[in-house]
């Protein structure tokens, strides 16, 4: 590595002891409407995720999105404003708010310095005081020192010191998360290091439990022909040739726009947890049913997060097929799901377990491909030989130079290049590169990562 330093942040960053995922803790922002949440929101995701209008109510679902503070990675949340109203749609607010506050491992209550101690904000605080997890009492639209020194009537909420913060101009923030983090859980893995975790995701009604029990080989998920039964996640270990597996079953994961009920809102929330505490995720189509819109962004989720993936189409024994069908289904996924060109394809029937026998082995090999870790020699033998049978590009008359190459971490494989400009590194000589490495590796059920780096 000619003693450079090499530190990368990606979005592909997790921690991880084993082939078991730590969990992430969670945040959650909490409060009544047009107090800042969504502010706040954006300001720590350090992205535009929230809809942010100067008007009441404008978030009415919860939204969540990745944070990190002094390298502390959490997950956060916004919730829609709680009121005191007894509406169909503010009953599904509170609901909505308090499934947040259950599964937060931080709550955020978060007020305004503006309208001061309102009878909502009284209402919200006698909520919270039922609740066992840490809360934090933060004043938004303290904007100026003046402001900051007058918040002391929150002391009458009964929730401890109040941090002043300003979404708008960010002040503050830095203590409040710097006590955020300070609250969090002590992070252990949620299994032994030799245990592989596997997540079972899908839209509803693909098959997902019927799967469970098959691989199970017993009745311990109820199995439903309607939609959303499945509403938690639910972890089961098991052993099979003697590798040591946790299986985490999910609720199906509708389309937002469908997504009405708050359990079934939650249910994406709680999908994504289990990707996160996943080393490989089953991506389970139906085959009666064919490829939907919805399956792309199912499986995206499990891509984005950097697992290893298996495409599992199910209900095999339920098509009428010929002697191409398995060939042409191969070909549908392969056109629908071209960013998951890694992923293996099993057809199966969880009805009657063909070639469910087959996954356990499979989820093993993608789990060890997604932690597999190439020795600098080998890695830079191969990259020299792509060089010299496809030229790097060139771009407005200088060409790319590629010097070497080292692995900075799995799970995924990971892999910076050091060449001389990054911005020469054009997109298909990245896919070039990867795919050489897959030629040269057997790198099946996982995504590649090659981040290009100047060299110093």
């Amino acid at each position: 590595m000619s003693g450079e330093d090499v530190a990368v942040t990606s979005r592909y960053d997790v921690i991880q002891k084993g082939c078991f995922v730590m969990t992430k803790p969670v945040v959650a922002i909490v409060g009544r409407p047009n107090v800042g949440k969504s502010t706040i929101f954006n300001r720590i995701a350090k992205k535009r995720i929230a809809i942010v209008e100067d008007q009441p109510g404008v978030t009415r679902d919860r939204l969540y999105a990745p944070a990190e503070w002094l390298g502390h990675e959490f997950s956060l949340i916004d919730t829609g404003g709680i009121e005191i109203a007894d509406t169909p749609l503010m009953t599904q607010i509170v609901a909505q708010a308090q499934i947040a506050m259950e599964e937060a491992d931080v709550i955020v209550f978060l007020v305004s310095n503006q309208e001061g101690v309102t009878e909502a904000d009284e209402h919200i605080a006698r909520m919270l005081y039922k609740s066992d997890k840490p809360i934090l009492l933060a004043v938004n639209k303290a904007d100026n020192p003046e402001q900051r020194q007058e918040v002391y009537d929150f002391y009458s909420l009964g929730l401890g010191d109040p941090y002043p913060v300003s979404g708008v101009q960010g002040t503050g923030l830095g203590d409040l998360l710097d006590a955020v983090v300070a609250k969090f859980p002590a992070s252990t893995p949620d299994a032994a290091a030799d245990t592989i975790a596997f997540s079972v995701i899908g839209r509803p009604n693909v098959g997902k439990s019927s799967l469970v029990n098959a691989i199970l080989g017993e009745e311990r998920v109820i199995v439903s022909n309607i939609e959303g039964t499945t509403r938690d996640a639910i972890d089961t270990a098991f052993t099979d040739d003697g590798t040591k597996f946790t299986i985490i079953d999910t609720a199906g994961i509708r389309k937002r726009g469908k997504i009405w009920e708050n359990t079934e809102k939650y249910s994406v929330l709680r999908a994504q947890s289990a990707i996160e505490r996943s080393a490989v995720v089953l991506v389970v189509l139906d085959a009666e049913q064919g490829i939907r819109d919805q399956d792309k962004h199912v499986a995206g989720l499990a891509h984005e997060a950097g697992r290893g993936v298996i495409i599992v189409v199910n209900k095999w024994d339920a098509i009428h097929k010929d002697t191409k069908s398995m060939q042409d289904f191969t070909n549908a996924v392969r056109a629908e799901f071209q960013y998951l060109d890694y992923a293996p394809i099993v057809f199966i029937s969880a009805k009657t377990h063909q070639r469910v026998n087959t996954l356990p082995a499979l989820i093993k090999k993608v789990a060890a491909n997604h932690d597999r870790r190439i020795a600098s020699s080998v890695l830079n033998d191969v990259l020299l030989r792509a060089v010299a049978t496809t030229p790097t590009p060139t771009m407005n008359g200088k060409r790319l130079r590629v010097y070497y190459m080292t692995q900075v971490r799995s799970a995924p494989p990971t892999f910076v290049a050091f060449v001389n400009n990054p911005d020469l590194m054009h997109f298909s000589y990245q896919r070039f590169l990867v795919n050489q490495l897959r030629e040269a590796f057997d790198f099946s059920g996982t995504p590649i990562i090659i981040i290009p780096r100047q060299r110093k």
